[in-house]
């Protein structure tokens, strides 16, 4: 059975300190396994893989972002780390370029060894300034069905001006399956500093979720980036901090 969906949810960030601040946006999303891409081309008028539709997926979007596929990327991440995928399942989760134009917060390359068990994760982050980092997870012990994976990493990327870079990531995720649910939360020297989720409801991949999509989620990832904006713009009159963007980090992605 094919693994790629769409997730119609919503995304809820909310600022606990140092002053309070809380908004939620509803989205979709796609779960897309990257070995199907191009039988998705072929079978979905309205999904196009690298090249222009009203959906569409480049894989210049993700990984080393030189358009180069994503498999050999990710596997040589993983080798890195000890970690072997002889045909396992590579699903990545993220919003799709809606007429051309993309953007991604946050994609989770989901990775599996050839019998299944979870063995990786990835998180992809990237900030409004062009740049982008990895967050490499290896999962020693696979979940038990329907139990949360629980991790945490030391913020070493830059993402947000009202944040600082002395910050720490918890990370609660399920594995996505008929319900989506991402839950990240940010800590300071000072204490928790912000909560973000991601959560939605599974639905087929197919020309028709994707024209209800299109009507109910128009131009969303013009939305995102316009709603990154906006929040920012009504946390600086509210007196936020400002804080200076520093190098990227050297590594293109951290384990």
């Amino acid at each position: 059975m094919p693994e790629s969906c769409l997730y119609a949810g919503e995304v809820m960030h909310k600022r606990l300190a140092p002053l309070r601040h809380r908004f939620v946006y509803r989205v979709f999303s796609m779960l897309l396994d990257i070995d199907e891409l191009p039988a998705l081309d072929r079978r979905l008028r309205l999904f196009a893989y690298n090249r222009r539709g009203v959906f569409s997926f480049h894989d210049s979007d993700h990984g080393a972002r030189d358009g180069g596929a994503l498999r050999p990327w990710v596997e040589a991440q993983l080798a890195r780390q000890g970690i072997a995928l002889p045909g396992g399942r590579i699903l990545l989760h993220g919003f799709p370029r809606v007429l051309g134009f993309g953007f991604n917060p946050l994609s989770i390359f989901w990775c599996y060894d050839a019998g299944g068990a979870l063995r990786a994760i990835l998180y992809e982050v990237k900030n409004t300034f062009g740049e982008q980092h990895v967050y490499l997870v290896p999962i020693a012990t696979p979940p038990a069905p329907g139990e949360p994976l629980r991790h945490a990493r030391d913020k070493i990327f830059y993402v947000s001006p009202f944040i600082g870079m002395a910050a720490h990531y918890a990370f609660k995720v399920r594995e996505p399956e008929a319900r989506l649910a991402i839950a990240i939360s940010e800590t300071g020297p000072d204490g928790a500093i912000l909560v973000a989720t991601h959560t939605g409801v599974r639905r087929p991949l197919d020309d028709a979720q994707l024209l209800r999509a299109f009507v109910a989620y128009p131009l969303l990832t013009l939305k995102v980036v316009a709603g990154i904006h906006w929040e920012a713009l009504k946390l600086w009159l509210k007196g936020a901090s400002f804080h200076r963007r520093p190098p990227p980090p050297r590594e293109e992605v951290t384990a």
